[in-house]
């Protein structure tokens, strides 16, 4: 018998639509449910943790994990990717650079924020490339009338930040770090400040404004919020 979200611990957001908060830097981790398929978006921040979301997505599903979305090459998103062997890889354009060649900035930045060393070199060795990049937008069919659109909004956060809208009432928006509600959205050195509000136009045009927003970090937020960071963020940086 498939358990429920709640007895998992996750946030049940839409019909088939659903995302934990991961211990550690509270990151999200997203599920998306079709008929036979079902899309993980982000894999934790490590095997271990990748391990855990499979095999309680698999619970959740009542099947295996089909498809897996990164929102953006940041060790908290990805370092638990290849707990996913099998399944399907999605990324915006320029992420499968980062994850091939730059893996040992990956390693460092995780030891860098707490992760054991050897946890992180296990995980930055495994990490598998994505096959599937996105440049513009891409749908895909999840089965039973599920389809889910994966859109190339950035610039912004990082060179590649690849958000999913899941359709339905309410739209569902898993945003990764271009949203966060924890604390004030993080700029380090592979951001691109002067593309970031603008990249939050475009997720916003493809949301609406009855959309729940799903940051990287923090609460499920509403369109209202997703406009003041975008502005506080236009401010921030001195673009319009």
């Amino acid at each position: 018998m498939t358990v429920t979200w709640e007895e998992l611990g996750w946030e049940r957001l839409a019909d088939g639509v659903g995302r934990c908060r991961l211990p550690g830097w509270d990151c999200t981790a997203g599920l998306v449910l079709g008929a036979g398929a079902a899309l993980m978006v982000d894999a934790g921040s490590s095997l271990a943790e990748g391990a855990r979301l499979r095999t309680q997505a698999q619970a959740l599903a009542d099947h295996r994990v089909t498809h897996l979305a990164l929102t953006h090459p940041h060790f908290d998103h990805v370092l638990g990717a290849a707990a996913f062997a099998g399944t399907d890889l999605y990324a915006a354009v320029g992420a499968q650079t980062v994850l091939a060649h730059h893996r040992d900035g990956l390693r460092l930045d995780a030891v860098g924020n707490g992760l054991p060393a050897p946890e992180a070199e296990e995980a930055a060795d495994a990490l598998p490339v994505p096959r599937h990049l996105v440049s513009g937008e891409w749908t895909l069919d999840l089965g039973g009338g599920r389809q889910v659109l994966l859109a190339n909004v950035g610039p912004g956060h990082t060179a590649h930040d690849l958000v999913v809208l899941v359709p339905g009432d309410p739209e569902v928006v898993f945003c990764g770090d271009l949203v966060e509600e924890s604390g004030d959205p993080q700029a380090g050195p592979d951001a691109v400040p002067s593309r970031w509000p603008a990249a939050l136009d475009r997720l916003l045009a493809l949301g609406g404004d009855r959309a729940r927003y799903v940051p990287g970090h923090g609460a499920v937020v509403d369109a209202a919020f997703v406009r003041a960071q975008r502005d506080a963020l236009a401010a921030r940086f001195g673009v319009s």
